[in-house]
């Protein structure tokens, strides 16, 4: 692989929507990665975002982006139903693969893609960005340093209006629409970041909505021993997105939690401490975090990232799932 010669990994991105960009914008700040190639499905889109963002090469198919030798790593950034075709294209390639968020449409597709990855000895990850946000690996050590006490209750949400569009991605079951997948994916993720992701009972409700999928939803999940999570999601009503986390001892804020641009920590009878992340001043999203995280794994020859294993996403999509089975949602294409 060429990062053993440069100390840096090459990658590709597999698509030119919206995500694709971001990704692309913050790649340049990676201190272990550079972006090397495009990929679309023609060479005239992919040649376009080459030349915005300055990837040398491009790619007129997805297959000719995983077949090309001097890619390291492939960033898959299309919407999620795609996902298991694609990743599948890029391992099938002998390329380690970062997935976009979430990472299959169900757990039946995502144990095809971790069987393929493992059969193949390839790096493979889910792309949960804000995992890597400074605030979000400082919750973690207060976590570890039990700053508050025996954790009890978590509450998180995720919600925007994205307006009336029936035929747009966020609507359309044909494209796997709904809350659930495109939103909730953070606040579930957020609730296992904290007590795993698999709990004892899930209760849930959801507003399915004309075209036939989940407009917003509540997700109820027991840990047991007095762990709860209470979560929200939706695409047709604005929430604050602010998570919290509550212990015996103090609780945690993490505002607008999905881009977790400060954190604090409120431990009874101290002043509250807050952790705060100056990306946006030096000019980064916060892609380049989990990029780093990746091109960490491979220089140092693992298969897995331990923030955020394949064991965990494949735990979040059991319980994505669950909760679908409970509303009785099931995509067409399933």
């Amino acid at each position: 692989m060429s990062e053993a010669a440069s100390g840096k990994i090459k990658w590709g991105i597999l698509g030119t929507g919206w995500i694709a960009e971001q990704f692309a914008a913050d790649l340049k700040h990676a201190s272990n990665g550079e972006l090397y190639a495009i990929g679309s499905r023609t060479l005239e889109s992919a040649s376009k975002f080459a030349d915005k963002f300055g990837a040398p090469v491009s790619h007129g198919s997805y297959e000719e982006l995983a077949n090309d030798p001097d890619v390291d790593a492939i960033y898959v950034a299309t919407p999620h139903p795609f996902h298991k075709e694609n990743v599948l294209t890029a391992l099938n390639g002998g390329k380690a693969v970062l997935c976009e968020k979430p990472f299959t449409v169900n757990s039946r597709e995502l144990e095809e893609l971790i069987v393929t990855a493992r059969e193949k000895k390839l790096f493979l990850m889910e792309a949960m960005w804000s995992r890597f946000l400074k605030p979000l690996v400082q919750v973690r050590e207060w976590l570890s340093e039990e700053r508050l006490g025996e954790l009890r209750i978590v509450k998180a949400e995720f919600g925007f209006d994205a307006g009336w569009n029936p035929e747009g991605r966020l609507l359309n079951p044909e494209l796997g629409g709904g809350a659930l997948l495109d939103a909730g994916i953070y606040p579930v993720s957020f609730a296992s970041m904290v007590f795993g992701p698999n709990p004892d009972n899930i209760w849930t409700t959801a507003h399915i909505g004309e075209t036939g999928v989940d407009e917003h939803f509540t997700i109820l999940l027991d840990y047991g021993q007095g762990r709860t999570a209470s979560l929200h999601g939706g695409v047709r009503l604005e929430f604050p997105n602010d998570a919290y986390i509550h212990g015996t001892k103090g609780y945690i804020h993490i505002p607008q939690f999905l881009f977790a641009k400060e954190a604090t920590l409120h431990v009874n009878g101290e002043d509250p401490v807050t952790v705060t992340d100056d990306r946006e001043d030096r000019g980064i999203k916060g892609y380049a975090y989990e990029a780093e995280e990746v091109g960490l794994a491979l220089l140092e020859g693992r298969r897995e990232s331990g923030v955020i294993s394949l064991a965990e996403s494949m735990g979040i999509m059991r319980l994505l799932d669950n909760v679908r089975a409970q509303w009785g949602l099931k995509y067409p294409f399933e």
